[in-house]
């Protein structure tokens, strides 16, 4: 469209649309008569980023469906219905920018980065892979293969897999318990009528936000009407559509905070999923579906590999819920215990202090890994620590089993339960986590998808000084009160114990109620 126009389009477009500055006097929204939404937010910078965001993921699949997000993330950006493979390929990198797609449990995203002119060719290219996809035999052939491949090579870190063990285990193999990656044994299933069904059940302008930085908002605004405007919301029959509950239709990313504290990465991840932090406030007129129910049951896995060098010992309890206003507490709990490699460069900023270093690592040579995690998502989260190690049975000198590490993990979350938390090392971790969550904005990748996922789940922008007040709000007691509410012996919860290696861990529920912790 050329710019002479947009004035013109701008007023007919205004009569249709909802249109609405956020609390940021930076960021503006508006809701397209189709109920897709457009949110900007007005940077300075040196290029442009937009993406689509999507209610979907690993989460809404079935046992007929299951990996098919993980299939709709390989065939982005191939041939559409309008550009071949080769032309789709040309267009990208006549853009000279960056362009890709990710899934994840609750949510799938299309993001480019580029140069300002671009814009319009970047959302033309996620249109049309998204409205318009081929999913020809031969590159569907040739994403299973690299499927197979994926598959097999991540299985072979436990690292990669065995948070995906965990959540299995947690959410006993449904909801939030199904897999990122496709099966392997499902590789084979994965057809086009399948991904085009996929697309109809989830790919509806209401459960989707497009945000960018880097252009104006009435330019966005008449670029998604011109290529969006065919999107069209189904009527879907009553019994499958979901509650519409606003206590709980957050869609946030698949982690809060990084497996360990001192992760290099750790400002963007943190930023990317810690502004889902804020508890939600949906105007009255939101209609945003809710994610469906995942039950937590806890339990326990063990898998043998006596090829693996190490031991691998995993400990979860369901943590909470993203609207739940004690997220801030266990998140900041989270970067208390911190943790991370036996090897990491230490320093004040990396977790060099946090409570996995100075009680674990700096005392048994033999961990080579000990950290926090905290998985969180709209309804639910896994909250816990995890500890690589030697294995006894490999015959080296200072080795250990499962059973022997497990009392030292459990011991650190009883300390939170029963031993008072100091002043100086509560307000380190609270500085940590919000430098982290300032920092992170500082990429407007990470910025653009979290105001797009913010929109997607609260329907405005939160700014991050709403979040760092909640977080410097987080007392002693809060720390100590929510840790009962999550792992504590009256809270009627369940562990998760996950292990790979030489050794199981044995009656793991005894050391559970030796330590004070649930365990039923």
């Amino acid at each position: 469209m050329h710019r002479r126009a947009w004035p013109t389009c701008r007023r007919q477009l205004q009569r249709k649309a909802r249109q609405y500055s956020s609390a940021a006097d930076n960021v503006q929204i508006t809701t397209l008569p189709n109920k897709l939404r457009v949110a900007t937010e007005t940077t300075p910078g040196h290029f442009s980023t937009v993406g689509l965001f999507i209610d979907a993921g690993a989460r809404y699949e079935t046992p007929n469906n299951s990996g098919v997000s993980h299939f709709l993330d390989r065939m982005a950006f191939k041939s559409t219905g309008t550009r071949s493979n080769d032309q789709m390929t040309s267009e990208i990198a006549s853009i000279g920018g960056q362009i890709m797609c990710t899934s994840s449990r609750e949510a799938i995203m299309y993001q480019s980065s580029h140069a300002h002119r671009d814009t319009p060719v970047a959302l033309s290219l996620i249109a049309d892979t998204v409205l318009n996809p081929a999913f020809s035999a031969d590159e569907l052939d040739a994403q299973r293969d690299a499927a197979f491949y994926e598959t097999r090579e991540l299985s072979s870190k436990p690292e990669m897999i065995l948070p995906e063990v965990l959540h299995a285990v947690a959410y006993n193999d449904r909801g939030l318990g199904n897999p990122m990656l496709c099966p392997e044994e499902r590789i084979p299933s994965i057809n086009a009528p399948l991904l085009r069904n996929a697309l109809q059940e989830w790919y509806r302008p209401e459960r989707m936000v497009i945000a960018g930085a880097g252009m104006s908002h009435a330019e966005l605004v008449e670029l998604t009407d011109r290529f969006f405007t065919s999107l069209k919301s189904p009527v879907v029959p009553q019994s499958s559509q979901r509650p519409n509950t606003a206590s709980s239709n957050a869609q946030p990313p698949p982690h809060l905070l990084t497996p360990s504290a001192s992760s290099p990465g750790v400002a963007k991840s943190l930023t990317r999923a810690a502004s889902y932090l804020f508890p939600n406030s949906l105007s009255a007129d939101a209609a945003i579906p809710k994610s469906p129910t995942s039950t937590y049951t806890g339990g326990h896995r063990f898998i043998l590999d006596s090829t693996q060098q190490l031991n691998h010992l995993y400990v979860g309890y369901e943590g909470l819920g993203i609207n739940d206003d004690d997220i801030f507490a266990l998140a900041t709990m989270q970067v208390l215990l911190g943790g991370g490699g036996s090897f990491s460069a230490g320093g004040p900023g990396k977790g060099m202090y946090s409570r996995l270093y100075t009680h674990i690592l700096n005392h048994y040579p033999q961990i080579d890994h000990c950290a926090s995690f905290h998985h969180i998502y709209a309804d639910s989260s896994l909250f816990g620590l995890f500890a690589s190690f030697l294995p006894a049975a490999s015959g080296i000198t200072g080795g250990n089993t499962p059973s022997q590490i497990l009392p030292h993990l459990v011991h650190q979350l009883s300390l939170l339960l029963y031993t008072p938390i100091k002043g100086n090392e509560l307000q380190r971790a609270k500085n940590q986590l919000n430098s982290s969550l300032m920092m992170a904005m500082e990429s407007r990748a990470v910025e653009v998808e979290d105001l797009g996922r913010q929109i997607l789940v609260h329907n405005r922008k939160v700014p991050v000084t709403e979040m760092t007040e909640k977080v410097d709000k987080v007392t002693a007691e809060d720390i100590r009160r929510v840790a009962a509410r999550v792992f504590g012996p009256d809270s009627g919860s369940k562990p998760t114990v996950v292990v790979m290696g030489h050794d199981d861990v044995g009656p793991y529920k005894d050391v559970f109620s030796k330590y004070g912790l649930g365990a039923p």
